[in-house]
């Protein structure tokens, strides 16, 4: 089944989260054959869970600490989140990467933690522009799955990854659905039988072109998923409507 994924980022306090989700539940009522994941802010993820946990639709976090517990001002624990009805993480986000300094080491560790409370991490790899210019979008991309995934094996089912290619994420230029298809494929090739979402400037326009690639499994839709219509029209088109 394909994984259309919603996240917010730094958007929406409780009282919109819940407007929307009201609006959002209306929308998707009917898509049977999509699984539908929503990834608001931690401050929302309480109304969300309340909201959504009679629903079809899941409930995901975009960032853990991969402690149980402990000095770590500022941070959230899975067993928080499992509480609270979370049962995806986003791990290894490029705004993560570069904007907060994570390292593969630590995007390691978190996908570790998540496997181990039985939540289902989403990987996030991609390249950025300079990396693309030089023809070096694969070896990018297979270094940070190696060490991201560095000492777990058969991950079939416990772990979905996520290409998107930095200079694509929030510009409006999305790669095209054939350079999306040719690393979903890659990354096939090299890890097996893994969903694998595609992220960067999806839009209801381009939506259903991307998931009409092969190896395209999902979406990861960053800008697109704040308005309730706009992500209900991409999950629509997963649907084939």
């Amino acid at each position: 089944m394909k994984l259309i994924a919603g996240n917010w980022k730094m958007n929406k306090t409780p009282s919109q989260t819940r407007e929307y989700i009201t609006k959002f539940l209306e929308l998707v009522r009917d898509v049977k054959n999509t699984e539908i994941l929503l990834c608001p802010p931690f401050t929302s993820l309480c109304v969300a869970g309340e909201m959504l946990k009679d629903s079809h639709i899941k409930l995901g976090a975009q960032n853990c600490h991969y402690e149980e517990k402990g000095a770590f001002t500022g941070e959230i624990s899975l067993s928080m989140l499992k509480e609270l009805g979370v049962s995806y993480v986003i791990v290894g986000h490029s705004e993560r990467r570069w904007l907060f300094g994570e390292t593969d080491e630590m995007i390691n560790k978190k996908v570790i933690a998540c496997l181990e409370k039985g939540l289902r991490p989403i990987l996030c790899v991609g390249e950025k522009i300079e990396d693309r210019n030089a023809g070096m979008t694969l070896k990018v991309v297979e270094s940070q799955l190696k060490l991201g995934l560095s000492g777990l094996e058969d991950l079939a089912g416990k772990i979905d990854i996520a290409y998107e290619p930095i200079w694509a994420i929030g510009t409006g230029t999305p790669a095209t659905p054939e350079d999306a298809q040719f690393v979903h494929r890659f990354i096939k090739e090299f890890l097996g039988d893994v969903r694998v979402l595609y992220g960067g400037s999806v839009s209801p326009k381009n939506a259903k072109d991307f998931l009409s690639m092969p190896d395209v499994d999902g979406l990861l839709v960053g800008t697109a998923s704040l308005d309730p219509e706009s992500f209900a029209q991409i999950v629509k088109a997963s649907e084939g409507e």
